[in-house]
């Protein structure tokens, strides 16, 4: 009989089975972008579809939150002087968009999903339930929450956090640009500081931008830890959905 770990990281993997059950991963719009300026890049588009494939495939239930920045963003619409209702709903209709557009890359990737939209358009997505979207984890299929909480002022941040309380995910995984959460852009700041751990009070006491205040706060009031980590590295997501110690944990 093979020893434990003879095949390598993956026999061990497969012996420890992964590290939770079910998570909600948060996407932003822009990371559908890729290298375009707008909008959703193709090749992007199937290669995060096909990541989010891998941490299926490893047994994990997984609901999912994408924003619309890359289509529409209503704050910045406030600012060009559109009212900031209308705004946020057009911002909503964009999340629909990236929503399909998701679903379709993962079926035809042969993975089962169901689009469920927090404002009712019953010709494309189902309208979100809370016992039907459960059911649907508990089948396998993947759940692509749209259209936010369906209430203006709300960002998606905000509705990853009531979704993932809502349906009992273990964690949030959120998706980003860079390795974590650190003090300063480390886009600007050369040497910002990368937080490997942070607690709820820290985030919000020292006004960390990666999500906003209503969510952390959703989170800390549920017990809902948030792992952030690099979208851009290939196989972070699978790593950070099996446990690994990468990215910055809030809890």
């Amino acid at each position: 009989m093979a020893g434990r770990g003879e095949n390598g990281p993956a026999a061990d993997e497969a012996l420890r089975g992964p590290r939770y059950q079910r998570i909600l991963l948060k996407l932003s719009g822009e990371a559908l972008m890729g290298t375009s300026e707008y909008g959703i890049h193709p090749d992007t588009l199937r290669a995060v579809a096909t990541e989010i494939r891998e941490i299926h495939e490893i047994g994990i239930e997984i609901a999912l939150v994408i924003g619309g920045g890359n289509i529409y963003r209503g704050v910045r619409a406030a600012n060009e002087g559109v009212e900031r209702t209308t705004g946020d709903y057009m911002g909503m209709l964009a999340t629909v968009i990236n929503a399909l557009a998701m679903q379709n890359a993962l079926e035809s990737c042969g993975v089962r999903t169901r689009v469920m939209s927090a404002l009712e358009i019953r010709q494309i997505a189902e309208p979100y339930i809370r016992r039907r979207a459960m059911r649907h984890l508990e089948k396998g299929r993947i759940v692509i929450f749209a259209a936010g909480t369906g209430n203006p002022y709300f960002s998606t941040d905000t509705a990853a956090a009531l979704r993932a309380a809502e349906i009992g995910a273990q964690v949030i995984l959120k998706a980003t640009k860079v390795e974590g959460v650190y003090d300063a852009d480390p886009k600007v700041h050369v040497g910002a500081t990368l937080f490997r751990e942070l607690s709820y009070a820290d985030f919000l006491g020292k006004g960390l931008q990666v999500m906003d205040a209503t969510a952390v706060t959703l989170c800390r009031e549920n017990t809902l830890p948030i792992k952030v980590f690099n979208l851009r590295v290939p196989g972070n997501m699978r790593r950070v959905a099996s446990g690994e110690a990468i990215g910055t944990l809030i809890h």
